[in-house]
């Protein structure tokens, strides 16, 4: 792999396998739309994302700091040229250094509201517009958008939730071997960065063989109309606004049939990409918490495939 030594190796990583699957699916499918990674701090969420971009080479992350100005992250046009001179001069931001790449956002429920709407509205388009007293510049701005945040820190308005194709919430290790596998491989890591990468250069490969094969069973796979029906079922019975649900719902099966090694989405995909697509975007009762939320997801997903299950 060419990635930095510094970088901690994705295949290292204890745990999380909801964030990494995630993250992997996003490589799968680039125009998935990102994910949003909630939960406590010191759970691996930044190490992940700087380890996925490794897996893949010439694939780096851009980071977006919470103090970036506006002009900072979409670019600036420089007004007083284009009437002097007749012609446009752009000066690009993080979104234009980000084509093509991965949009890092720690902490993102703490973005000034504009910003988000920009990088978001970018996200979604693929195009960035700046626009400034009647002149305008575009250009491309297709990337992999990752947001981080605490929620104990405030929370992203419902239409921006929206925006992020997946959401997964982490949360630290529970099991005691786990921890303790989690502290030593750490420490292993910051003793000798090298040598402990060069313990996990083989699965890093085979990660990266993997994304690809899954890319090319990807390219063949069909959005039946029996997927379609599943789709808008799903949508439906969890009484989710708008389609965008569904179109992410579909992407994100396709996917994961693929990285699982097949070219037809089965029931269990529907499942599995619902738990990564839905929940954020959910209608919460007043007084809800996720987590009976997620128990009614379950169980209306288990009696929708069931009845799937009965008529296929």
């Amino acid at each position: 792999m060419n990635g930095k030594p510094e970088v901690y190796p994705f295949a290292a990583i204890v745990g999380q396998e909801v964030m990494k699957k995630g993250l992997l699916l996003n490589l799968v499918e680039r125009r998935l739309g990102g994910m949003l990674i909630r939960g406590e701090k010191g759970t691996a969420k930044s190490t992940a994302v700087r380890a996925l971009a490794d897996l893949m080479p010439g694939l780096r992350v851009v980071n977006l700091p919470v103090s970036a100005t506006e002009d900072r992250v979409v670019g600036t046009l420089d007004i007083e040229h284009a009437i002097r001179e007749g012609e446009k001069r752009f000066e690009p931001g993080l979104l234009a250094a980000a084509d093509g790449h991965i949009l890092y956002v720690d902490e993102i429920n703490l973005l000034d509201d504009a910003i988000v709407d920009a990088l978001l509205d970018a996200a979604a388009m693929g195009v960035n517009t700046v626009e400034r007293e009647g002149v305008s510049y575009s250009h491309s701005a297709r990337f992999i958008l990752i947001g981080t945040m605490n929620p104990e820190e405030g929370e992203l308005r419902p239409q921006l939730l929206d925006r992020f194709a997946l959401s997964v919430e982490v949360a630290g290790e529970r099991e005691i071997a786990d921890r303790m596998e989690v502290v030593k491989r750490r420490l292993a890591f910051e003793a000798d960065p090298a040598a402990f990468r060069r313990e996990y250069e083989q699965e890093q490969q085979q990660l990266n063989e993997r994304i690809e094969s899954a890319r090319e069973r990807l390219a063949i796979i069909e959005p039946t109309d029996q997927l379609l029906e599943w789709t808008a079922k799903v949508g439906i019975r969890l009484g989710v606004d708008g389609h965008r649900a569904d179109i992410t719902l579909m992407k994100t099966a396709m996917a994961l049939a693929a990285w699982e090694g097949r070219t037809r989405v089965q029931p269990e995909d529907i499942v599995e990409a619902a738990m990564l697509v839905m929940p954020h975007r959910m209608r919460k009762r007043p007084f809800e918490d996720g987590e009976i939320h997620a128990e009614k997801m379950v169980q209306l997903l288990d009696e929708l495939m069931a009845e799937v299950a009965n008529a296929v």
